[in-house]
């Protein structure tokens, strides 16, 4: 009865935590199939679909390479486009950016809107609806300052929208880094987050939107209130997504892939974008938030090899369930997304697993975060309350 007692008392133990392991296997999984399928799709474009379309970029400070970025989008192999860039402040040091670039592209319809008008708490949201006001178009597209483009950028993302159902179409992203703790970000985001975007659009189809780009027609932002109806959120790309798919449009992953910089310099840096991103998550969709749980298989798996202290089966396990992360990780990131940081630093999978679920156990202990220099308290509806705007941490600038 004494080793009978032992083995359940072991089996309380070890099996709770390999069911965890297998539920991660089985995710790993799930994500390659979801990244092969989506690489598979035929990629057509309708010729002689370029409606005219208007770029909102809303701007606060400076990003890596921000006048290359901002080229990048004058540079479009497309016959009609406008770009208006939105700024809060006049002092702001983008502003002589965008000024350059009026100079140098004369040939392109570009407008710079300076406007300290706030519509709630979301500075972003309040800079994109200032923007809009002087939009031309009835095709919007929203695009972060901190990102490149190529030629065919504009011809491919607004395909989709030849389809008069689909209201809203949104971009994945490869980032492009300086410095450890910006790959160890980059690696994070092409390994796993992105991951999960691509088995939320093989599940359900995808029914939110990436902020780096979104091309959205008005008419269905109009449909869903405008930028007003969400100027309190702090996920307001996840809300630019989700409220036209709630009222019948549908929204497109597109197969385009964008160049995102990013600007993390110091650990701080990583842990004030990473939260932002996990309330997002939390506060958008909070029963996945939860479930994302069971695809820490890395975690998982140390934690069965110590709770059996090296067993032979718990060895398997983790060489199982690394095996699965590291294939799923390659497909996705430089497979799917040709992402030149995963390929070069695939290794750093397993460390960026344990700093993840380190962030995503400390998302539940603070309802807090610090965004483009001001300090906000999320709401548990997702809504922000600022609580210290300007703050004097340069660090706290992030994107």
């Amino acid at each position: 009865m004494t080793g009978y007692n032992t083995l359940t008392k072991d089996t309380a133990y070890y099996v709770p935590l390999l069911i965890w392991c297998l539920s991660a296997i089985w995710y790993y999984c799930y994500g390659i199939y979801a990244a092969i399928t989506f690489a598979a799709r035929p990629k057509k474009l309708v010729s002689g679909f370029h409606p005219p379309v208007t770029i909102l970029k809303p701007i606060c400070g400076l990003d890596n390479e921000t006048y290359e970025n901002f080229a990048s989008f004058c540079r479009q192999d497309y016959p009609q486009y406008q770009i208006v860039f939105g700024v809060h402040n006049p002092g702001d040091p983008s502003v002589a950016v965008v000024k350059q670039i009026i100079n140098d592209f004369p040939e392109i319809d570009v407008q710079l809107v300076v406007s300290d008008r706030l519509i709630g708490t979301n500075l972003k949201v309040s800079n994109l609806a200032n923007a809009e006001a002087v939009a031309k178009y009835a095709i919007l597209l929203l695009a972060d300052s901190d990102v490149r483009v190529g030629p065919d950028y504009l011809k491919r993302v607004i395909q989709p929208l030849s389809n008069p159902v689909v209201g809203v179409v949104t971009c994945l992203y490869r980032p492009r880094t300086q410095g450890w703790v910006a790959t160890l970000e980059a690696v994070r985001i092409s390994t796993e987050y992105l991951t999960g975007v691509l088995v939320a659009n093989q599940l359900e189809g995808i029914k939110f939107a990436l902020g780096p780009t979104i091309a959205i027609r008005k008419s269905a932002l109009v449909a869903v209130g405008g930028f007003v109806a969400i100027a309190d959120y702090l996920a307001d790309d996840y809300q630019l997504g989700n409220l036209p798919a709630q009222a019948g449009y549908k929204v497109v992953l597109s197969d385009y892939v964008i160049e995102h910089f990013i600007t993390s310099e110091r650990p701080s840096d990583l842990i004030h974008r990473q939260i932002r991103w996990a309330f997002c998550t939390r506060v958008s969709r909070p029963w996945g938030y939860l479930a994302l749980l069971f695809t820490h298989g890395t975690v998982a798996s140390l934690l069965l090899l110590l709770a059996t202290s090296g067993s032979v089966l718990a060895w398997v396990a983790l060489s199982a369930t690394w095996t699965t992360r590291l294939a799923m990780a390659w497909i996705v990131g430089a497979r799917c997304l040709n992402d030149p940081v995963t390929k070069k630093f695939l290794w750093l999978v397993p460390l960026c697993d344990l700093i993840s679920f380190a962030l995503w156990c400390y998302s539940f202990s603070v309802n807090t975060i610090e965004w483009r220099g001001h300090r906000f308290k999320l709401k548990k509806d997702g809504k922000l309350v600022l609580l210290k705007p300007n703050l004097p941490n340069p660090a706290l600038r992030t994107a």
